[in-house]
Order: structure tokens, then C-alpha cells, then sequence
């Protein structure tokens, strides 16, 4: 007879510091010329406890120790060990802290468990045996086949037993009403091995999963049960020795069906890797099941709820079920708890359901602003609490609550404690979402608060401290007022060979600037800003983005009289109508560019160069009647300011507006006119109906329309159209002021 043995695989041991070596020994009895007569090959494991592993370990050293002290290791396999080794030496021991997760093997303790006897693999048939006496004997067998699967090392075997797995699965079924005890243990003996991917289809082959669902909504109902009852007896003031009675009696039934929901949906969740078991997972109302238990205390158990939502909450589907069953309100309140791993993977969950706009306002409703700002001040969270307030900030309505808490100064601290070479493009986004509301801008200007940002901005050339300072200038009130110093800098950096995303912040803060107070003829010319307008105004000189904050800027400066001369002197307002023509299909570039028309003509020596040497009046009739509404109205502004000042153009403006409001009207009284000319339906030679006559003029093409007295009131027909009656009798008329006899008089 000879023995050989066959090195296997590496493991780390699930819960204490050690290796698990995976090994198989093979037996064979030689005849007696040696051949080889009869084989038996079994699969072992050796334990390799290392008690003197510690932070300060040569994890090198120990490894070649381990390689040469055991056969079992090929030499080969050093580098493996190490690795081993180091994730040994890095991870934490379970149960040093009772806030951090446990292990799948740790977590399955619970009071209950405790056996007077060592389990062991080669007595698992007595162990069976038990499962099918009363409830007692059936717990006692389920708590040793549950040691025996706390070894990862017996999962196969056990897997093997397919009378064991039956009969578990059979008492799971048929009794799991009758004891919380054994139900408990039986599904942490599927739970087990739900903790490892390959044995999930064993687990779905006795449909464990779908029985825990039943299991789980049942403990539910009872719990509700349990509370109508509660609530029943201090109501009804039943003495206090038999209250307390039965509170105590709760606590423990309590306690136990906690234990019971933790590891059901621990299950649950693990069987939850595949998609299409989610999927029936979903379908049984798994969402509205863990929402309803988010009411529970014990954190253990919160914290695989909030788990399990956090992975379902990545489909659209389970995060509108979140969203109708309001658990943002109910998550809120473990925003205050000291557990570690439940408040990171709360707000982690939050962080998923944030993106969806109907949630954050829940969360905003539910207070969760200050709670998260508060947490800011925790670095391990800081990062999760600033990614849900992002999303929060993105939102307008909310803005001005950030205003409230002591949000803002603890972003600025986070701001000027990072140095300039590296910004934290989080931090100075979420900056820059609340620098847009006025009351934000307010708190974020106190003190040196608009200095320090200028400096970082300035110095360093940051475009991101820029975008913020940009959104903080379009205030007006006191904050705009501030930056009157810091406008020479903002103008040289627009002239200086920047880069063309900081310049276009810098431009942008100045054409917020509309202060009264503000010399801007001075800036032009001592920062030479007239020449390098007009230079990269001309189409294609740069990008748009940095022409169309020019065009605002101009739109700015224009304000002031003695700026509107130099522009206008400085030849600019042609470039300007080039550029309309080029951008005219973009509206905000025609926005802008009549705007700054609107201002030029409030002065007297631009109007006079935009009336009589441009033909911006003509492009602004033919922008009167555009489909965007505020260039409608900038153009309508501005021509009325034209009109007011010339009486050549008060004509055309005036028959342009009549003609656009009364054009159907204008047609068929045309059409009918020619009619009358020949054509006694009025069809015209081309037999169009509502043909007009048209002498190439858009201007006077229906001659001069205001002086026509048969336009205001000869429409239909029964009055003269030659002006023999004027509008006052026609009015008596209609107010039946004329007498029958008397008629109108004769053409």
C-alpha cells in the first residue's frame, strides 16, 4: 500500500488569522509484482494558523517560512502566499468592532446556536436523523449541520448530501410556523452557501429564496400585530407588573424575529447577483418589503436592508417603487446613527436615488440639507454627503436653503485648505452651483470671503474659481458693489494671452458688472479693450462662445455715454451687423446683439449713427415679427425709441406694426379691392383670392395705410368707402343713434 499526496489551492480562512490549504491524498494497494490493484483518492484540507501575524509582520519573510515549513505549498507559490498573507495582515478581526460588517460566517451567530457538542462531517446521517423527531431534536440536528456549514471547507461535501439539503429544505417547508428557532437555523444553513456564487443554483433548486419571501412578509404582518397589540394594552392601563410582563416577552420575540429577517434577507440579497432572480425578487414587492422594514432598530439588520436597496436602486424600475413609497422619510433618520457601515451605505443609497428629481425634493422635505451638511464635517463621509448636495444644488428651488445651515462656511474652509495645485473638482462644483442664488452669495462674500477667491482665481489662472466668481457678479445689491476693485484685474487678464476658457469667465464677470458708479470709458482705454473687441468680433476670429460674451460686454458698456461714442466712433457697429448676419439662426447671438442696438440708441450721438448711417432699423423690422419672443420684444423697445426721434421711420414703424396685426384683414380687403376692378370675384389673374397688389417696396406697398379712412371703417360693405361719412356717425349707427328715415346719405 502506498499514500501520495497532491497540493491544491490557496485560501484565507473566513474568520480567523490563517490559511487553508486544499489538498487531495491518494491511496493505492500494490499486487504483488507492484502494480497498482486498488485506488482511492480523497480531497483533504490543512490549517495553517499564523498567531504571530501582525501590522508589523515581514510579510516576505513569513511567507518563505510558511513555503518551506509546508510540503503541502509548492515553492512556487510564494508570490500567492504573499498575496494571502497581506490581505490577512490588512483585514480587520471580526468582532473587534461590532460596527463594522461581519463575514458571511461571522454574521450568522445569533443566541440560540450554542451546542454542548463539537459537529462533525462523518456523523451528518445522525445528524439528518434528528430533523425528522419533534421540534426540540429538529433544531438540535439543523444547529450542527449549520457548524459543520460554517466551514467553507464542508460546503461540498454537504452539497453532496442530497438527503441532508432534502430534508432541511422538507422542515423548512412544512414546520418553518411552528419555530423561530429553527427557522433561523436553517435558512442561515442555505445562507451559508448562498455567500459563494457556485452554489446559488443549489439553493434555487429547493426554492429557498421564494420561501424566505413568504417567511419575511409573515414575520411583518405579525410584528404589525404585535405593535395593534401593544398599543391596545398601555392604552387600556392594565396593571403595571403585567405590562412590564409583556414588554419583556416582546423584547424577546423581537430580537429573535430580527435575527430571522436579517438572515432571510441577507439570503435574499446574495441570490440577488443574478439579474432575472432580482427580477422575481421585484415582482413579489421586494422593495416595498424592505422600506416597511427600514422601521426596525436593530442596526445589524438596517444595515443589510439598506444594503439590499442600494443594489436595487441602480434599476429605474425599483427606484420609482422607492420614490412612491416615500423611503427617503424613513432613511433620514439613520443619517444620525454612530454605525459606521449603516451611515455610509445610507448615503450611498441616497446618493443613487439623488439623481432622480422627484426624490431630491423629498429629501429636501424630509431635512436632509443641515443633516448632510453637518455630516461634512466628517471626512470619511464627506465626499457621499457632497455628491447628494450637488444634485440638491442643481435644483433652483433649493438653492437659497443652503443659505440656513452652516453649509457654506465649511465649503469655503475645504476651498483655501487644498492647495492651489490641486482643486477638488466636486468641491468647486458644488461651489459654483450655490455662488448662483443671491442669499448663497451673500454668505460666501462675508468677510475676506470675495479676496480669497479673486486670489485663487487671478493668480493661479483657476477657470473653476473664475466660473464661481462669474456666478457671484451677476447679483446685484451689495455683493456686485464688491467687485468695483478687482475689474482692472478681470480687464487685463481679457487682453493678456490667456487661455480662452479663462478668458471667457473673465469677460463674462465683467459684462456682469452693471454698476452705476463704474467708469467704464476708463477701462476701455486704459486696458486698449476697443481694438481687441473689435479685432475678434469679426466672424471666425474665435470661437462663439468667447464672441458672444464680447457682444454682452459691449451690451454693458454701451450704458454709458461717453463708451456708446467710442464704440460707435471706433467703427463697431458694422462689424456687429456682420456678425448678426452670420449668427442669425442663433438666438442668443440675436438677443445680444439687438441689445446692444437698445442701449446704443439711448444716446444721442450712436442713435443718430445707427438711424442715418446703418440699416439696423431695417433689420429690426424684419425681426419684429420673430418666433423668439424676447428678441420680439428688444426689437419692439428698440424701435419705438427709434421712432420716437425720427419722423421718417415712425411712419414705416407704424404701418409695419398695423400691417402685421391686421395682415389676414389687409389681404381680403386687397383681394376685394381688385375685384372691384374688373374682377368680379375678385380672384385676380392668377385666381388666387387674397392676391394684393405689390410694388416691391415692404415698406409702402400698400401706399400710405394710416390715411385710408375706408380701411377703419367701410369693412363691410354698407358704408361708403369715398370717406363721405365719418367714423362718428358710423358710430351713432351702430349705437342705433341714426333714424331709419333719415339713412345715410347718398354716394
Amino acid at each position: 500500500k502506498s499514500h501520495s499526496m497532491k497540493g491544491g489551492s490557496l485560501d484565507v480562512h473566513p474568520t480567523e488569522k490563517a490559511l487553508i490549504v486544499q489538498y487531495e491524498v491518494e491511496a493505492t494497494i500494490l499486487g504483488e509484482m507492484g502494480e497498482p490493484m486498488v485506488g482511492e483518492r480523497k480531497e483533504c484540507q490543512k490549517i495553517i494558523r499564523l498567531k504571530s501575524l501582525n501590522v508589523n509582520t515581514d510579510i516576505a519573510s513569513l511567507a518563505q517560512k510558511v513555503v518551506e515549513e509546508c510540503r503541502l505549498i509548492h515553492p512556487s507559490k510564494l508570490p500567492e502566499v504573499e498575496q494571502l498573507l497581506f490581505y490577512l495582515q490588512n483585514c480587520r478581526k471580526p468582532g473587534n468592532d461590532k460596527q463594522e460588517k461581519h463575514s458571511s460566517r461571522d454574521f450568522i451567530s445569533f443566541e440560540g446556536m450554542e451546542l454542548d457538542q463539537e459537529a462533525n462531517i462523518n456523523s451528518i446521517d445522525d445528524y439528518v436523523e434528528l430533523l425528522y423527531e419533534e421540534i426540540p431534536e429538529k433544531v438540535k440536528g439543523a444547529t450542527l449541520i449549520l457548524h459543520l456549514a460554517r466551514n467553507s471547507g464542508n460546503l461540498k461535501d454537504l452539497m453532496q448530501n442530497k438527503t441532508a439539503l432534502g430534508a432541511l429544505a422538507r422542515v423548512l417547508r412544512e414546520d418553518w410556523k411552528q419555530s423561530v428557532d429553527l427557522t433561523t437555523t436553517i435558512i442561515s444553513v442555505f445562507f451559508c452557501f448562498s455567500s459563494f456564487s457556485q452554489f446559488h443554483m443549489l439553493v434555487t433548486h429547493y426554492k429557498v429564496g421564494a420561501l424566505c419571501m413568504n417567511i419575511i412578509e409573515h414575520e411583518l404582518m405579525k410584528y404589525d400585530l404585535w405593535q395593534d397589540e401593544l398599543q391596545k394594552k398601555k392604552q387600556a392601563y392594565i396593571l403595571l407588573l403585567r405590562s412590564f410582563k409583556a414588554l419583556r416577552k416582546y423584547q424577546g420575540l423581537l430580537t429573535k424575529q430580527e435575527q430571522l429577517l436579517q438572515v432571510g434577507l441577507y439570503l435574499l440579497l446574495n441570490l440577488a447577483e443574478d439579474t432575472w432572480t432580482e427580477l422575481k425578487m421585484r415582482n413579489k414587492n421586494i422593495v416595498q418589503t424592505l422600506v416597511k422594514t427600514l422601521e426596525r432598530q436593530d442596526e445589524e439588520l438596517l444595515l443589510v436592508v439598506v444594503t439590499f436597496l442600494k443594489k436595487l436602486s441602480v434599476f429605474m424600475e425599483n427606484k420609482n417603487d422607492m420614490a412612491e413609497t416615500n423611503a427617503v422619510m424613513k432613511l433620514a433618520r439613520l443619517l444620525s446613527s454612530d454605525h459606521k457601515d449603516l451611515l455610509n451605505n445610507t448615503l450611498r443609497l441616497l446618493l443613487n436615488l439623488s439623481f432622480d428629481t422627484g426624490i431630491r425634493s423629498q429629501m429636501v422635505q424630509a431635512g436632509l440639507i443641515p443633516k448632510l451638511s453637518s455630516l461634512l464635517a466628517d471626512e470619511s463621509q464627506r465626499q457621499l454627503c457632497m455628491c447628494i448636495l450637488y444634485h440638491i444644488s442643481m435644483d433652483d428651488r433649493f438653492k437659497s436653503m443652503f443659505a440656513y445651515t452652516d453649509c457654506i462656511p465649511q465649503l469655503m474652509k475645504m476651498l483655501f485648505v487644498c492647495g492651489e495645485s490641486h482643486t477638488d473638482k466636486k468641491l468647486i462644483s458644488f461651489c459654483i452651483n450655490l455662488a448662483a442664488n443671491k442669499k448663497n452669495a451673500q454668505v460666501i462674500c462675508e468677510g475676506n470671503g470675495l479676496k480669497m477667491l479673486m486670489n485663487r482665481g487671478l493668480k493661479p489662472k483657476d477657470v473653476f474659481f473664475m466660473k464661481m466668481i462669474r456666478n457671484l457678479s451677476q447679483h446685484d445689491g451689495p455683493t456686485k458693489s464688491l467687485f468695483i476693485d478687482y475689474v482692472g484685474d478681470l480687464a487685463a487678464q481679457v487682453v493678456g494671452e490667456e487661455k480662452e476658457d479663462y478668458v471667457i469667465e473673465c469677460l463674462g464677470t465683467l459684462a456682469n458688472l452693471t454698476i452705476p458708479d463704474l467708469d467704464w470709458d476708463l477701462v476701455l482705454k486704459e486696458y486698449n479693450l476697443v481694438p481687441y473687441l473689435k479685432d475678434h468680433l469679426k466672424p471666425g476670429s474665435a470661437e462663439d462662445d468667447l464672441i458672444l460674451e464680447m457682444v454682452i460686454l459691449i451690451g454693458t458698456v454701451s450704458t454709458d455715454d461717453s463708451c456708446a461714442v467710442t464704440m460707435a466712433k471706433s467703427g463697431i457697429i458694422p462689424t456687429l451687423i456682420d456678425l448678426l448676419n452670420v449668427q442669425q439662426q442663433d438666438d442668443e447671438f440675436v438677443c445680444q446683439i439687438i441689445y446692444v442696438f437698445y442701449q446704443m440708441v439711448f444716446h444721442q450721438a450712436t442713435r443718430d449713427v445707427i438711424i442715418k448711417e446703418t440699416d439696423v432699423p431695417a433689420y429690426l423690422i424684419d425681426l419684429m415679427h420673430d418666433q423668439n419672443a424676447e428678441i420680439r420684444k428688444v426689437c419692439h423697445n428698440t424701435l419705438d425709441i427709434i421712432a420716437e426721434h425720427d419722423a421718417a421711420w415712425w411712419g414705416r414703424v407704424q404701418s409695419e406694426k398695423f400691417r402685421w396685426h391686421n395682415s389676414q384683414w389687409l389681404e381680403m380687403v386687397e383681394g376685394r379691392a381688385v375685384a372691384d376692378d374688373g374682377d368680379p370675384f375678385g380672384y385676380g389673374d392668377d385666381g388666387d383670392p387674397l392676391a394684393y397688389i405689390d410694388d416691391g417696396d415692404p415698406f409702402t406697398r400698400y401706399g400710405n395705410i394710416l390715411e385710408r379712412p375706408d380701411l377703419f371703417y367701410s369693412a363691410d360693405r354698407i358704408i361708403p368707402v369715398n370717406g363721405t361719412i365719418s367714423p362718428e356717425v358710423f358710430t351713432d349707427y351702430l349705437n342705433g343713434d341714426v333714424g331709419q328715415a333719415g339713412g345715410f346719405p347718398d354716394r
